[in-house]
């Protein structure tokens, strides 16, 4: 959408009702922060700790779970796979939504300073990321799988809450009593942010933490109680598709029908999700008779004895 186009908008929507005119820069002395990065770094610590948390915890009552908890310093390591994982996932998804610009300037693909990341395939990526790690140093992919599905899925309700600090996100133009504007000096995130526009951001958190609180409910009674990491990528499969209905009120061109590129790179990730979490229920299937009970024998060294790194 060029800004020429966005300036046409406002012949024909009505001033926003909720209109933003802030400053995102945090500035101490001769720094600048911006305040969405201050929150961010707060929020992904706050996962951090929740994931440590829940990976600490032993269900007493479940036949599918070794009793030994898992190891909180395997944290570090598993951050080392996810981290770049959702940045390489991230730029291919962002290389991929403008095709056109980097196949003209493919150098420009590599550098850090131009263009930005995509958010479909980070969280694929980082997930991929994080089991390569894990099995490189034996910790328990699975049950880390499981333990880090509520924080992932709280990273990307607070994640995009907090957009709204930045105007990142803005929707297609709006005359909805609720559509937002901004009207500062900036630095804003999105193109013409003082057209009244649907807070598409708002609406991404909104659906994903009905998802987090869809699934909080489910593992409180009891769902997934093999902890095999399938509850991450139903959480994954359900956060693309809310997100994907989100996206019809982006921006975005349409490019196949009535989708646009991100809603075809969601249904992708719900199909890969999808994919393994047929796999996973096989291996349940295929597990011989009788080996629903305690398991004498793991797939992964036990936490006390691993050797540390």
């Amino acid at each position: 959408m060029s800004f020429g186009r966005a300036r046409r908008y406002t012949q024909f929507v009505s001033p926003a009702v909720i209109a933003f005119a802030f400053d995102p820069v945090l500035r101490l002395g001769d720094l600048e922060f911006r305040v969405q990065t201050v929150v961010l770094a707060g929020i992904i610590l706050a996962a951090l700790l929740l994931t440590a948390r829940i990976g600490r915890l032993t269900p007493q009552d479940s036949p599918y779970v070794p009793p030994p908890t898992l190891r909180p310093d395997d944290i570090p390591f598993l951050v080392l796979g996810i981290v770049p994982g959702a940045v390489i996932g991230g730029r291919l998804e962002y290389v991929l939504l403008h095709a056109d610009y980097y196949a003209a300037n493919p150098t420009a693909i590599v550098d850090p300073a131009q263009g930005s990341l995509a958010l479909g395939l980070a969280v694929l990526g980082g997930m991929l990321g994080g089991i390569a790690i894990a099995r490189l140093v034996g910790a328990p992919a699975d049950r880390w799988m499981h333990a880090a599905t509520l924080p992932v899925l709280f990273v990307l309700a607070a994640g995009k809450l907090v957009s709204v600090l930045t105007a990142e996100g803005q929707g297609l133009p709006s005359d909805l009593p609720w559509a937002t504007a901004y009207t500062g000096p900036g630095p804003w995130g999105s193109l013409a942010p003082d057209v009244p526009s649907h807070p598409s951001q708002v609406y991404e958190a909104i659906a994903t933490t009905i998802v987090l609180t869809f699934l909080g409910l489910a593992l409180r009674l009891g769902a997934f109680a093999r902890r095999d990491g399938s509850a991450l990528l139903v959480a994954v499969v359900l956060w693309a598709i809310g997100r994907g209905i989100v996206a019809v009120t982006w921006r975005d061109a349409a490019v196949l029908g009535p989708l646009n590129a991100e809603q075809l790179i969601l249904i992708a990730v719900v199909v890969a999700c999808g994919v393994a979490l047929v796999v996973l229920a096989r291996r349940r299937v295929a597990e011989p008779a009788g080996s629903s009970g305690p398991r004498t024998e793991l797939s992964w060294p036990s936490p006390e004895s691993r050797p540390r790194f």
